[in-house]
């Protein structure tokens, strides 16, 4: 879209993370999960709002593309800056993702793409946070397409990062370092459906947050995480799904983080209330620092540690 994204005049970029809001007709639900929407985004005041997928639950929905302009209005009639990736509800009927990616790019503010038509998925592309006096980078972030469910006969369950996007990220990556006298750019990247390797930083790393169910990932590993390994510019990844894990852990160098669940059309868990990450960037370091902001106000800054088996 061309559109630019600039750090304050402190040096700070503030990303809200909203995701599976499973909005369907501006039901009861929908309208709880504005509330907390707005809640939010009166307190943090963001400079980009991400949506990590399943924004629609297109299987209930009488007209998807309706749905998705209410689910996004509140952060668009605001004027803040906004992209969304696809999960795996968002087309399941009624709609396809290219059609959806039209939907996105009526709206003044989304700052989305819908990527290179010859990679897999829709909505693959990257944005770039610039210096607002010199235009310099000093962040990059990645949003991918990470597929509804496998399409290999016999092979059951959802889907994953494909090659060509791995190359494609690579690429980007590479092209980036070169103009950063050398140096990896520090890169966030968002995605719906949770990388493997979000299973095995809670089983060996200490993680901080809630795992109230499984991490339902691909039956099979596409190898993005060590892609991310080799390029060295990844520090965070961000990603929904599993709507009561809400942990982040740190696993060779890269921080998996999941967003917090903030819709109401959908299931949750007794005592673990919707909401959103909240991630800040600081021009010219590689770290973030985030936190979860609840609908009722509160704000947890230091989630309960998790540690794996005897490293208590």
């Amino acid at each position: 879209m061309g559109k630019k994204l600039h750090y304050r005049e402190d040096g700070t970029f503030t990303i809200v993370q909203f995701t599976d809001l499973h909005w369907q007709n501006g039901e009861p639900g929908d309208i709880l999960t504005r509330l907390l929407m707005e809640r939010v985004l009166e307190k943090t005041s963001p400079d980009l709002v991400i949506f990590t997928g399943d924004v629609i639950y297109s299987d209930n929905c009488t007209d998807p593309r309706q749905s998705f302009r209410e689910a996004v209005s509140e952060v668009e009639v605001r004027g803040i800056p906004w992209a969304a990736v696809f999960g795996n509800h968002d087309t399941e009927h009624g709609i396809t993702r290219d059609e959806l990616m039209d939907v996105q790019l009526e709206h003044e503010h989304c700052v989305g793409e819908a990527g290179p038509e010859a990679l897999k998925g829709t909505g693959n592309f990257k944005l770039l946070i610039q210096d607002s006096g010199t235009e310099k980078p000093h962040h990059a972030l990645y949003l991918l397409d990470s597929g509804s469910y496998s399409e290999i006969p016999n092979l059951e369950g959802y889907a994953w990062i494909g090659r060509d996007q791995i190359d494609w990220y690579t690429a980007q990556s590479t092209a980036l370092k070169a103009a950063n006298d050398g140096q990896p750019l520090p890169s966030l990247a968002f995605f719906h459906i949770p990388l493997p390797e979000y299973e095995e930083v809670w089983r060996k790393e200490l993680c901080y947050g809630s795992k109230f169910e499984g991490v339902a990932s691909a039956p099979i590993n596409s190898g993005m995480f060590a892609a991310m390994v080799e390029m060295g510019d990844v520090v965070g990844t961000f990603c929904g799904h599993d709507h009561v894990n809400d942990y982040r852990g740190d696993l060779h160098g890269i921080s998996l983080c999941y967003g917090r669940a903030s819709g109401y059309q959908t299931y949750g868990r007794e005592g673990f209330p919707r909401g959103a990450r909240v991630i800040k960037l600081h021009k010219g370091a590689r770290e973030f620092t985030t936190e979860i902001q609840l609908d009722d106000g509160t704000v947890i800054r230091e989630p309960q540690p998790h540690y794996p088996q005897g490293m208590e």
